[in-house]
């Protein structure tokens, strides 16, 4: 019988939706994280009586058809890559972009990845660099002993250097852009790689062009808002059920013709 396949599209498109739920909610606190929707489509139909053909020999046509579905696929897992809340730390190098834009990080590889992460540290040569010591671009070295060490809303990073008593310029920390940035690739610790969805990486200067601004001692939040998710969860676990029940339904309806067959 067809609705037990048509019904198990259905049962399989609900635990793909769960799991992704479930990887939004475990991300909650994940610095900067963009979560991800589950998008389904109908499969392909089986026109048993075409709508608009001819229904008569006097050549009326057939007002509405008989179209038999065979179910729902998953399309994709898109990206929401809206803004999320700002988050004061009171750490130096802790950066958050307000707007558009990503932060532009050199690879092992030497190429390159980009995140909304701006939880920075320093390694042992003073490099300004991720969490997995990955170094930020433009490369920035922070001198050693310099104090006062400030990122204004350009990205321009100034220290005082020991034995000085007037701030000195070390760099800019920039930002890029993609046409379509839901069109990047994720590889995990916060990182994306682009592609030919995404277009070309477009390097450009924080709070400039449309670019967006850097906030020093705050980092962005996920974007995950709790309520939605347990009600998505809610409804994708109902959604489950209902076909779950067409799946035994279908079953019993065989077994009864069975038994009459007998």
């Amino acid at each position: 019988m067809r609705a037990l396949y048509t019904a198990a599209t259905g049962m399989a498109a609900q635990e793909l939706n769960v799991q992704v739920i479930s990887n939004n909610i475990a991300n909650m606190r994940t610095t900067a994280f963009k979560k991800q929707r589950a998008a389904f489509q109908d499969l392909i139909y089986d026109h048993i009586k075409r709508v608009g053909a001819q229904a008569s020999d006097q050549g009326t046509i057939q007002p509405v058809g008989v179209d038999i579905g065979g179910g729902v696929k998953t399309v994709g897992t898109p990206r929401i890559m809206t803004q999320g809340t700002l988050s004061t730390t009171g750490n130096d190098l802790d950066i958050a972009i307000r707007g558009e834009g990503f932060f532009k990080i050199q690879m092992p590889d030497s190429t390159y990845a980009y995140t909304r992460d701006g939880s920075f540290t320093t390694d042992n040569t003073g490099r300004i660099v991720t969490a997995n010591g990955n170094p930020v671009q433009p490369t920035i070295t922070i001198p050693q002993g310099s104090s006062g060490l400030s990122i204004n809303a350009q990205g321009q990073v100034t220290v005082i250097v020991q034995g000085q008593t007037t701030p000195t310029l070390l760099g800019q920390i920039g930002l890029t852009r993609f046409i379509n940035k839901t069109g990047l690739q994720p590889i995990g610790d916060n990182l994306f790689t682009e592609t030919p969805a995404s277009g070309p990486p477009q390097d450009g200067t924080a709070n400039t062009d449309g670019y967006g601004d850097m906030q020093q001692h705050t980092l962005e939040q996920s974007n995950v808002e709790a309520v939605t998710e347990i009600s998505d969860l809610i409804s994708a676990q109902r959604a489950y059920e209902m076909n779950a029940k067409v799946v035994s339904a279908a079953d019993q309806m065989l077994q009864s013709t069975s038994n009459m067959l007998r």
